[in-house]
């Protein structure tokens, strides 16, 4: 199946596990806005928005629930680069399946969380998404973010441009893709929402399980899957000016 190839011989970077990844990150936002004093995990730029209002307003203590989870966010995403230039070469498991079970541990801890621990558990939760943001960029070869939209709709779009103007199908199957991410974390942010209903805190926990399934994913053979071949040389590549 196409959607199922790995572009650079790393199940890391393959459609189905940046499937399960992209439907937990979109249900992790959906959770912190819902169950965690409306705080988004991954849309940063909310969080900076919401926060300087709040700054602006003089109400510093609600400013500080915006300002810590972006704070959270940056540790996280650094804490992720040290993890791959520390555990790069190791030869049992990939660095990668490192940051996907310490997702899996912190979003366990938040879903045992109190509403009065909800600063500390966006604080998690954020760090979390960073630290898998920085670490899954890419699906067959194009950049892509499994947390948030905004950088997909982008690629999405300036490859269907790519497409109209040489109608390379390459570039016809990247916009697909592209689309495909999109959809599956408007997916897990529904998802997010229903379920919160019933699982309240708990509901986060449905993110452990899909971050367990991308675990398991990662530990088959690359060498199992077919690699495509690269879109030649043009205007655009892999949804960027050469």
């Amino acid at each position: 199946m196409k959607w199922l190839k790995s572009k650079r011989g790393q199940m890391s970077d393959a459609m189905l596990t940046i499937t399960f990844l992209t439907f937990s990150g979109g249900l992790q936002d959906a959770y912190s806005y819902c169950m965690r004093g409306k705080v988004f995990a991954n849309a940063q730029t909310g969080n900076i928005v919401l926060m300087s209002g709040c700054f602006f307003d003089g109400d510093f203590h609600k400013g500080l629930h915006y300002l810590i989870p972006v704070l959270a966010f940056v540790c996280g995403v650094f804490v992720a680069e040290q993890v791959h230039m520390r555990y790069k070469n190791m030869k049992r498991v990939h660095w990668r399946q490192l940051v996907v079970l310490a997702e899996v541990i912190m979003l366990f801890s938040v879903g045992l969380m109190p509403e009065s621990a909800n600063m500390a558990a966006n604080a998690l939760t954020s760090f979390a998404c960073a630290m898998q943001v920085q670490t899954f960029r890419k699906v067959n070869g194009y950049t892509i973010a499994s947390t948030m939209c905004i950088g997909n709709i982008r690629s999405e779009i300036e490859s269907l441009s790519a497409y109209l103007k040489t109608h390379n199908h390459k570039l016809l199957d990247q916009t697909y893709r592209y689309l495909g991410i999109v959809l599956i974390f408007a997916l897990g942010a529904g998802t997010g929402f229903k379920l919160a209903e019933s699982l309240a805190y708990h509901t986060i926990w449905v993110c452990c399980l899909m971050l367990m399934v991308s675990f398991v994913l990662m530990l088959i053979p690359a060498d199992e899957f077919v690699l495509p071949k690269d879109i030649p040389e043009g205007d655009y590549l892999y949804g960027g000016r050469k």
